[in-house]
């Protein structure tokens, strides 16, 4: 049987997405909810390829100089689950966007930024439960900071070292933790899918 994190170790070098995205796994949720809950004007959206989304954050991230983040967001429905992408974004990890993604659902959210901290957030209805940084596991936050240290010791991060030597794949190790809890790995193939992609440049 294949490791899945051997399937993600991808997402911690040079990668289509590059050294900062966000990415978002919603339970029970289309689509086109997903981009009304990001704050899409119109949630019915635009279909585009992956490569379509990357075209429209590259000008939205020159005209900023990177200062707002993607400026939109790409949808894919996977089984029970829909999964946002946000090239160069970060809104699906922010403490205070997470508790309005996630009413009535639940949400599974990983940010890699390497210009500032990595987030990993697991929120349920309005409420974060675990919150923690893929490179240093035992800073955690939430309502339930200790609910996934099991699924963290399986996927080879150690929740409760705080002088530890960094993780080798941590955005990996982090990815391997939400495909447990949704069952949706990301690997590649992913991105070949049709996106549905809406506008929340603010």
């Amino acid at each position: 049987m294949t490791d899945p994190l051997a399937q993600l170790t991808w997402l911690d070098g040079d990668n289509p997405l590059d050294d900062i995205f966000c990415v978002s796994f919603f339970h029970q949720l289309a689509p086109r909810e997903v981009l009304r809950r990001f704050g899409a004007p119109s949630p019915e959206g635009e279909r585009m390829t992956f490569d379509d989304l990357i075209e429209v954050v590259s000008r939205h991230v020159e005209q900023t100089q990177g200062a707002s983040g993607s400026g939109y967001v790409g949808v894919v429905r996977c089984g029970e689950w829909s999964v946002a992408i946000e090239p160069y974004g970060w809104e699906g990890t922010l403490p205070e966007v997470i508790t309005g993604l996630s009413l009535s659902s639940e949400v599974v959210a990983i940010n890699r930024h390497d210009y500032a901290e990595d987030h990993f957030v697991h929120a349920v209805d309005g409420t974060v439960i675990t919150g923690l940084l893929p490179d240093v596991p035992s800073q955690r936050y939430g309502s339930e900071p200790e609910r996934l240290v099991p699924l963290l010791r399986e996927v080879g991060l150690d929740p409760l070292e705080e002088d530890g030597e960094r993780p080798e794949f941590p955005i990996a190790s982090a990815f391997a933790v939400a495909a447990r809890m949704t069952g949706v790995l990301f690997t590649p193939q992913l991105l070949n899918q049709p996106l549905l992609v809406g506008d929340i440049r603010t």
